[in-house]
């Protein structure tokens, strides 16, 4: 029996589900467990189980060509072999894709840490890495230096996918941007590539021709059917950061897109970084239309009114490079005197909503995104404004 797949129980552990290729496996019978090394260890399994629906149910026996999940064999993995005591015959391993994307996962330490989130201590957040690891074979987690943790996926909606998972059980953190894991291969710097698979309607097909070729993008092969195109591209996965939700725009919601792990090549380099530099929250308070109409002129903002921010939130985009420090909390002072230009309410423009994928997209190296149940923030890395400018000058 070939592994293919891995779920976590709490009462069973690593519970591994597969089919029979030949003979018959019963419960509570002692098999060979034959690991990815071709190393082999007796082990007795704990229970058998096929499925009826989308339910598992305990059985006594399977045979060849049944689909059943075993549990009891606490370091089993995908692609592994499940064989007689006596006739041990390996099957054809499952390859499984190394990570070619990492981000730093810390604990929050912003101003408002501990206050929407039910889990935000370390050990919480290390057990629930620990956890995802049972079942998510091509995820991977080191210990960062400074205390926290360096999280390694197949990609970066790998990684956003396990951050939103983590945000809706209760979980409070902070993470670094994302950055593609290169390798030096005879003194060249390699970079990982991804095949892409595109459908979209032939209106939209030039924008997302036009957009992957600015992003390194190689177009391999180009079809025509019944109004539909066929694009499949190579692009290196650093030209697909961000790129999902500007693909959903740019096709109506009617393209299709998949990406797969090509190879490692050298890197193209010349990639276009943010220009745009950002608004930082000047104060701690909530935010104010007054202040906010006063700000909008700058840039683009990330926030509405009766928004609470802290010193140091990124709470918008600046037009122009480097970052500007805005007073969105400011009031306007009253009097008892009337003027002339009362009642002449300016226009606000509405914010530009920042989700999970947006914000990993925007960051800079020198900031953060906050992610807690109720909210998702960008912050800066040091809060303070005067510290930030003590860095930039090369001191401490």
């Amino acid at each position: 029996m070939l592994v293919t797949s891995i779920v976590y129980d709490n009462f069973k552990g690593r519970i591994a589900t597969g089919r029979i290729n030949n003979g018959v496996l019963k419960n509570k019978q002692e098999v060979m467990h034959i690991n990815r090394e071709g190393q082999m260890k007796k082990c007795r399994l704990m229970s058998l189980m096929t499925f009826v629906g989308l339910g598992r149910v305990e059985t006594e026996d399977a045979e060849a060509g049944d689909i059943v999940a075993i549990a009891g064999i606490p370091d089993i993995s995908i692609g592994e072999t499940i064989a007689d005591v006596t006739n041990t015959v390996a099957l054809p391993l499952l390859e499984i894709e190394e990570p070619t994307v990492k981000m730093t996962f810390t604990v929050n330490d912003s101003p408002f840490a501990g206050k929407e989130g039910v889990y935000s201590t370390s050990r919480q957040i290390n057990e629930r890495l620990q956890k995802e690891l049972e079942t998510d074979m091509a995820l991977k987690v080191d210990n960062d230096a400074e205390g926290g943790w360096v999280v390694s996926g197949r990609g970066e909606l790998h990684l956003a996918i396990l951050i939103e998972r983590m945000r809706r059980e209760g979980y409070e953190l902070q993470v670094s941007r994302p950055q593609v894991i290169n390798k030096i291969v005879d003194g060249h710097k390699l970079t990982p590539y991804e095949k892409v698979y595109i459908e979209v309607p032939e209106a939209y097909s030039g924008s997302v021709m036009q957009k992957l070729g600015s992003r390194h993008g190689e177009l391999q092969e180009m079809r025509t059917e019944t109004g539909v195109v066929y694009l499949e591209f190579v692009i290196p996965t650093r030209g697909l950061f961000g790129y999902r939700s500007e693909f959903m725009t740019d096709s109506r919601g009617m393209g299709i897109i998949n990406t797969n792990f090509h190879k490692y090549l050298p890197d193209p380099g010349n990639w276009k970084e943010r220009d745009q530099g950002s608004l930082v929250a000047h104060e701690t308070g909530i935010t104010n239309m007054y202040g906010l109409v006063n700000v909008q002129d700058r840039g683009i903002l990330f926030v509405g009114p009766a928004v609470e921010v802290y010193k140091g939130q990124v709470v918008g985009q600046n037009a122009r490079t480097g970052d500007i420090h805005v007073n969105v909390c400011k009031t306007k002072q009253l009097s008892n005197m009337r003027s002339k230009g009362d009642g002449g309410a300016e226009h606000f423009n509405t914010p530009r909503p920042m989700d999970l994928e947006d914000s990993l997209e925007y960051i800079g190296d020198d900031e953060l995104v906050e992610i807690t149940p109720k909210n998702i923030r960008i912050r800066k890395v040091v809060l303070d404004e005067n510290a930030r400018r003590r860095i930039a000058k090369g001191g401490k």
